[in-house]
């Protein structure tokens, strides 16, 4: 099996290849970062192929796909794992370099790549879509603005990809993970400030990227007649809140 995983190294795309490369798959790994991929290379062996891929330079996302050696030319599973979110403030103070970057990777970069590799997915009658959505995309959150909205575009592609695609063997997973420690998630969002960052994950037990993981994995190795059209996972610490209110002196 071929699968190609788009933020490959480091978080969930890292933690992913190496379990498909333990199980003997192959994995085209793409990423912005060519040090870390080839540091990845150099412990996984042939059976990954680094590919240098900034998923919002849509323009260059075709051409990477035609150039793919033979044996990993055939793409099986398309993991759109590479996503970020920048800044937490509300709306009002937000950063629209930030907005803009965020609609980029997130939106424009899923919907390129799905693009690129779907039609030989359909040609094929097989393939499997895995697109990493997040619980923003269904409960809004104070200073989710814009990432809250590009992981709603997320789901709702999804669901309509599925839409698209009756009649096909081809699956699409929309998975919408909460809380997750131990990738850069935060320290991104948050500019390189890491105790900033750090205190998001402070007093309970989060999710990890190992666990986010293993469940990748299970969907990839699920029975190809089972559909998971959404999957919402969160630690036990986190849940609904309720809906607040700012109250006013009469």
């Amino acid at each position: 099996m071929n699968v190609l995983i788009t933020g490959a190294s480091a978080g969930f795309g890292e933690a992913l290849t190496k379990r498909l490369i333990a199980k003997g798959h192959r994995v085209i790994g793409c990423a912005r970062r060519l040090d870390k991929l080839n540091a990845l290379a150099e412990e996984l062996g042939e059976l990954f192929l680094p590919v240098v891929m900034d998923v919002s330079d849509t323009a260059s996302i075709p051409q990477i796909i035609v150039d793919l050696p033979d044996d990993f030319k055939q793409i099986d599973v398309l993991v759109n794992n590479a996503g970020l979110a920048l800044g937490a403030e509300p709306a009002q103070e937000s950063n629209l370099d930030d907005w803009m970057r965020m609609v980029d990777t997130n939106v424009k970069g899923v919907m390129a790549l799905t693009h690129a590799v779907l039609p030989a997915m359909v040609a094929r009658d097989s393939g499997y879509i895995i697109n990493i959505g997040s619980i923003a995309g269904s409960w809004p959150y104070y200073g989710g603005n814009v990432y809250g909205g590009t992981k709603a575009f997320v789901k709702q592609f999804s669901l309509n990809l599925r839409a698209d695609l009756i009649g096909t063997q081809i699956r699409v997973t929309n998975l919408e993970p909460g809380n997750v420690a131990g990738t850069e998630f935060s320290n991104i969002r948050y500019h390189g400030d890491n105790d900033k960052a750090a205190k998001v994950y402070d007093g309970f037990k989060s999710m990890t990227g190992d666990d986010i993981g293993d469940i990748l994995l299970w969907l990839i190795e699920s029975p190809t007649h089972i559909n998971v059209n959404r999957l919402e996972v969160m630690p036990v610490a986190q849940t609904y809140n309720g809906l607040t209110i700012a109250k006013q002196d009469d």
